[in-house]
């Protein structure tokens, strides 16, 4: 359950985070509705977003075999352009954000935005695992499981080391394996 909670509310703050630049950028009128609009967004992307890519995918996969390489890669493209597409109109249908700017305003409210949030979903996938264990020991300290957050790098450096690495590091100080060591004790 801790697992969950801590998924959904580091992607909710990062939603939050892509809606407010989509608001920016785009003809895309965000505002307050971010907070209701980045819940949506969450629950779209954790849920629903699989599915469509799992249900496009097995469509695409049936002429694989008649595509090259690069042509593999612009169906996956397109694919990845299409499920952020269904799910940037789910939340606009579902949220109070609203598209502006006229013809071409309107245009561009509507093609703009699924980049942005392909662009955003990369660079959650680059950093989900540093964010989420970071949100993990937060939600422990604040449960009262947990001592005080530190960074990584405190924690190995007052973690005492396993054995596998103190052996690894005397091997590296000598450059004698554990059986040589051994062998050379009984000469």
């Amino acid at each position: 359950m801790k697992k969950w909670i801590v998924r959904f509310v580091t992607l909710l703050v990062f939603n939050i985070v892509v809606l407010l630049v989509i608001g920016f950028f785009t003809p895309a009128r965000v505002g307050w509705a971010a907070l209701w609009a980045g819940i949506v967004l969450t629950v779209l992307v954790i849920w629903i977003k699989p599915l469509i890519s799992k249900w496009f995918a097995s469509m695409a996969a049936k002429s694989a075999s008649q595509r090259t390489r690069v042509g593999e890669k612009i169906v996956e493209f397109l694919l990845a352009l299409a499920v952020a597409f269904i799910v940037w109109v789910a939340t606009v249908l579902f949220t109070g954000v609203t598209i502006g700017g006229g013809i071409f305003g309107a245009f561009w409210g509507w093609v703009l935005p699924p980049i942005i949030l392909l662009i955003g979903w990369a660079i959650y996938d680059v950093i989900d695992d540093r964010v989420e264990a970071r949100a993990g020991a937060l939600y422990d300290r604040a449960a009262g499981r947990g001592g005080a957050v530190s960074s990584g790098a405190d924690a190995e450096a007052s973690a005492p080391p396993a054995p596998e690495v103190r052996v690894a590091k005397r091997e590296l100080d000598d450059g004698l394996t554990e059986e040589q060591r051994r062998m050379l004790d009984e000469l």
